[in-house]
């Protein structure tokens, strides 16, 4: 039995899906306008794990992930770099693809483009516009939120505490301020599609809703993402999708993830503070990050900093270190590890499971119970994505970089002095640190590093 935190009545529920045998999710996927960072990273593994949990209970689960390829964000990012906008965003797809298979994340069962489903997302604003939840003004069609009583539910947001300005943008056309943009027109120098209101684009929120019913019907069992999408984008999301088919709930179990902090303050990119996957992967496993994320509850706020990898990467070579010497063998899950995952996703429950499970290897002498103990511990690893690798050659890989993985940090570091990106070189030393490197600045501006001899 699976219990799961509905965002939508705020408590803990029994998870029982439309069919009982199959389960269908859908996650809202990046936004492809820049490098991929550790804030689009925790739902992506947070949903993975989810998705290990119900592929053991349930013989077909359908899990959805799109990823936005039109947005105002890509056409400036494109204009900034003054490349054409399906290079940005193949770029930033490819780089989002292998960040994500570093940190173990399996492919979703579908990955929809927006750009590949405009006549789906066209037909979806045409229902909403002949039930009338949707009008047309000054070349943009919106939805009238007044049409949809039930608006806020989810958010708790009445209809009164809506306040312009708040994530809505307003808009002089607009007759409620709330009312949010299905589809707007295009520029000649923007991306734009036919439609029966000219030629344009979608509002973000309705490329989900038509992108989850048509890959897993109007009603899902889960609909996932981060607690900053739960006003305005899954609150317009549920109101666009129960009017587009006729009053029938678009989701039964809404799950939020909590956001990344950095020394106490939000991680985001207006801060300046948001860290980049590509560059803690140039200092830490991705296996590590991976524990990083799971070591905290998913629901609960993550304090991302260099302590937390350390802590996980110290954590996860002790479950390695339990292993060594006892290759791998058939076993069962651990039924302590399961049920911490399937009350409401406990993965640091989870992970205290697995490490019970390595103390009592370490004090068993007993050959056939350790050969059963190692195989439960893998078995809970496949779980939480952990405990793949080789525990001999995880125990060989050095505490301390390659030289030449040193030698190349270091360049990068002298070029973000030369740059005068005092930012990018301070990470770069405190990466260096983490991997036992000192750094010793020179007069010429270059720099000479040594190991640390402790």
């Amino acid at each position: 039995m699976i219990k799961l935190f509905n965002t939508l009545g705020h408590r803990k529920q029994i998870f029982r899906p439309q069919h009982p045998e199959r389960v269908t999710m859908y996650v809202c996927g990046p936004t492809v306008y820049s490098w991929p960072h550790v804030g689009n990273a925790r739902p992506a593994v947070v949903f993975d794990v989810l998705y290990r949990l119900l592929c053991h209970f349930y013989p077909q689960v359908t899990y959805v992930r799109n990823i936005t390829d039109v947005d105002d964000k890509i056409n400036a990012a494109a204009e900034r770099a003054q490349l054409d906008i399906d290079v940005i965003t193949r770029r930033y797809i490819d780089s989002y693809h292998a960040d994500m298979r570093a940190l173990g994340v399996a492919p979703p069962t579908h990955e929809p483009r927006v750009t590949a489903h405009m006549e789906e997302i066209i037909a979806m604003v045409q229902r909403l516009v002949a039930s009338e939840h949707a009008y047309v003004a000054a070349a943009h069609v919106l939805f009238s939120v007044d049409s949809f009583p039930e608006y806020g539910r989810l958010s708790s947001r009445r209809h009164a505490d809506q306040r312009a300005g708040a994530r809505v943008e307003v808009a002089p056309f607009k007759r409620n301020p709330a009312d949010f943009v299905l589809w707007k027109p295009s520029t000649a120098e923007q991306p734009g599609w036919d439609s029966p209101w000219g030629r344009g684009r979608p509002g973000w929120h309705i490329e989900c809703s038509a992108l989850a019913m048509l890959h897993l019907g109007e009603t899902l069992d889960i609909h996932g993402g981060g607690q900053d999408l739960v006003f305005p984008h899954h609150e317009n999301e549920i109101a666009q999708s129960v009017c587009a088919h006729g009053g029938r709930p678009l989701c039964n179990y809404w799950l939020h993830n909590g956001l990344l902090r950095q020394h106490n303050e939000k991680m985001s990119k207006s801060t300046g503070n948001m860290r980049l996957l590509r560059d803690e992967l140039q200092c830490h496993d991705g296996e590590t990050l991976r524990y990083a994320f799971m070591a905290t509850h998913y629901r609960s706020p993550l304090d991302w900093n260099d302590d937390t990898l350390l802590t996980a990467r110290r954590n996860l070579d002790r479950l390695y270190g339990a292993l060594r010497g006892h290759p791998p063998v058939a076993a069962e899950q651990p039924v302590a590890v399961l049920e911490a995952l399937a009350d409401d996703l406990n993965t640091p429950l989870a992970l205290t499971r697995l490490h019970e499970l390595a103390r009592r290897l370490k004090r068993s002498t007993d050959a056939a119970k350790q050969r059963h103990l190692a195989g439960t511990l893998r078995q809970g690893g496949v779980l939480l994505g952990l405990l793949q690798q080789d525990a001999e050659q995880r125990a060989a890989m050095p505490s301390t970089a390659d030289p030449e993985q040193v030698q190349q940090l270091v360049a990068d570091r002298d070029a973000a002095r030369r740059a005068r990106d005092f930012a990018a070189a301070d990470q770069l030393r405190d990466c260096l640190a983490d991997l036992g490197i000192a750094v010793q600045d020179l007069p010429d501006g270059s720099s000479q590093w040594s190991r640390h001899s402790g």
